[in-house]
């Protein structure tokens, strides 16, 4: 690394001067008259926002709070991207919220800007268990369940939030259930929205629903994310009167007469066992992409993509795998490239090491993320090993594999000769650039890594990563600064304790 270059970054984030921070404790024993210290905690989330500015924290408790009033998050002066309002679980419990006391409403309200909410439980809401109304927000780690409503849904021209890690289930809107799906960017939502390692089951409607009604042209990106068996009650027994998909890509009112587009990406997706269909266009007019989903036993189509889209919009699907009888339908014109019914492939159940479902509900790893298991992972000598499109996604091997799971059996064999075992950030090419740039980077050890993108005057711009890194993958992102005006920027790459900078430069 650069000596001079690190030397003039850490002069330059520790110059931004230091503002003293509160903590507050919120606990099922406390009282809103405490002083909401450790010792005397709050009873109420409500009332500790009450008391805490832009970059304070709240912790709340371990146990249960039984709440009959909706928990609102409203919008605090100051709120930034380096000055957010924390409300976290207290490190190794884990809170419930249960609102079912609740006459209407929905459970946990986000209307504020730069919130970042973890570790909480939120069910048994008269609507949704939690909605996003504001921008720039980060929920991770949250369980969201038997809400009479949708889990999670983000509207009110919700941008640019992040759904990390979270799970929801079980939700159900009496008396018919036609409206309660695990997560929902939509109707009036706003673009940019993204999800990461969630996990969506057994919600009366869909796993996603990306439906609009008025926005337009709204983009939400879904990566990692595992929907099964949506449009099934909790005791297992099918609804009817919800759609049971697992993402819903977009639509609108009417078959969609306005043309509404919901420009929709996944990656890395699994959806198996839902009612009827696994990924679903719903007469959205937008673009989709799907890149590496695996569909799996789903009750129609695995794929469903058989209408009409705008003319300047195209249909992508690189590296997918539809296993079992349900099959795929697609309408021209679209971008194939090596998925699973596409020559010279022939799948069958012996390219997996296993169609056991079991596991997928289990519990997270440590750091939040998805459980190890082997169902729908290719097994060894699999004909979908190496034999995909590269879409600029980390893969091991000389081309990656198709489906969600990317495997490593090839890492015992030469490892040195494509797989790198350093802790390195390539210098990102072309640089200068204009508008985008590719950035490259491997780790030593597995570990939690970000990568960021800063300004000159130290504020962070972009996360292109955040999460666990593997040592033995190559990560690949392509970092879009269309936005951006003309000037340096430095691209900063952190894990386990290692640290690396690279200049960049935009040229408009």
């Amino acid at each position: 690394m650069n000596r001079l270059l690190l030397s003039f970054l850490t002069a330059l984030f520790m110059s931004t001067p230091s503002v003293a921070q509160l903590t507050v404790y919120v606990s099922p024993t406390g009282s809103d008259s405490n002083s909401g210290t450790i010792d005397h905690p709050y009873l109420s989330v409500s009332k500790a926002y009450s008391v805490v500015a832009a970059g304070d924290t709240i912790f709340v408790r371990g146990g249960t709070y039984s709440l009959s009033n909706t928990i609102s998050l409203s919008n605090k002066s100051g709120a930034d991207s380096t000055h957010r309002c924390y409300i976290f679980a207290y490190p190794g419990e884990h809170p419930v919220f249960d609102f079912s006391a609740q006459a209407s409403s929905d459970g946990i309200k986000l209307n504020g800007n730069y919130l970042y909410v973890k570790g909480l439980e939120s069910s048994y809401a008269a609507h949704n268990g939690i909605a996003v109304n504001g921008s720039y927000n980060i929920v991770e780690n949250c369980s969201i369940h038997d809400n009479r409503n949708t889990g999670l849904q983000l509207g009110n021209g919700a941008s640019y939030n992040r759904m990390i890690n979270c799970d929801s289930y079980y939700n159900y809107d009496p008396p018919t259930g036609g409206n309660a799906d695990g997560f929902a960017p939509k109707l009036d939502v706003g673009t940019g929205n993204y999800f990461y390692g969630c996990r969506s089951w057994q919600n009366s409607d869909d796993g996603w629903d990306g439906y609009l009604r008025p926005s337009d042209s709204v983009t939400t990106t879904i990566e990692n994310c595992w929907s099964f068996m949506n449009g099934y009650l909790k005791d297992g027994s099918p609804i009817t009167t919800g759609n049971g998909n697992g993402f819903k890509m977009g639509g609108g009112d009417n078959s969609n007469g306005d043309s509404l587009r919901h420009e929709m990406t996944l990656k890395d997706c699994l959806s198996f066992d839902n009612r009827v269909k696994g990924f679903d266009q719903n007469n959205n007019r937008g673009s989709m992409t799907l890149l590496n989903c695996t569909a799996y036993r789903n009750g129609t189509y695995n794929f469903s993509i058989p209408g009409k889209r705008r003319v300047d919009e195209t249909v992508t699907l690189e590296n997918c795998i539809s296993l079992g009888s349900s099959g795929v339908t697609l309408l021209a014109p679209l971008v194939l490239a090596t998925n699973s019914w596409m020559s010279p492939f022939t799948i069958s159940n012996a390219d997996f090491i296993s169609l056991d479902t079991t596991g997928v509900r289990g519990p997270r790893k440590p750091d939040g993320s998805l459980p190890d298991i082997p169902f729908m992972h290719l097994a060894q000598g699999s004909q979908f090993i190496n034999a995909g499109t590269d879409v600029g996604l980390p893969f091991n091997g000389t081309a990656p594999d198709l489906g969600a799971f990317e495997s490593v059996y090839d890492l015992a064999v030469g490892e040195s000769q494509w797989i790198p075992n350093l802790f390195e950030l390539k210098q990102n090419y072309p640089n200068p650039f204009n508008p985008s740039t590719t950035i490259t980077f491997s780790v030593q050890a597995d570990g939690p890594a970000t990568l960021s993108i800063y300004n000159l005057a130290g504020q962070r711009i972009a996360e292109l990563f955040h999460g666990t890194a593997r040592h033995n993958l190559l990560y690949k992102f392509v970092f879009d600064a269309r936005r951006l005006t003309s000037g340096t920027y430095f691209c900063v790459l952190s894990s386990n304790g290692y640290r690396s900078v690279r200049k960049m430069v935009l040229m408009k």
